[in-house]
């Protein structure tokens, strides 16, 4: 089950990524692009900031399972 979370996690945080690196460049927000100025902006950038505590809090865990392989 905890593999979904890192999935999600990584997927959430490479779009974060992505979306704050065209911000800090380009001044283009993917997320207002797609979505337009609504409510599921909140929601989505609500989700990315949940992966980047859960990446914190489960940082260790990921690296041992990455040094076992």
């Amino acid at each position: 089950m905890w593999k979904y979370f890192d999935r999600i996690a990584l997927v959430l945080l490479i779009i974060s990524g992505f979306n704050y690196g065209l911000w800090s460049v380009f001044e283009f927000n993917l997320i207002d692009y797609i979505f337009g100025k609504v409510w599921i902006d909140y929601v989505i950038y609500f989700a990315m900031g949940a992966a980047a505590v859960y990446a914190i809090f489960s940082w260790k865990k990921a690296l041992r399972d990455w040094t076992r392989r």
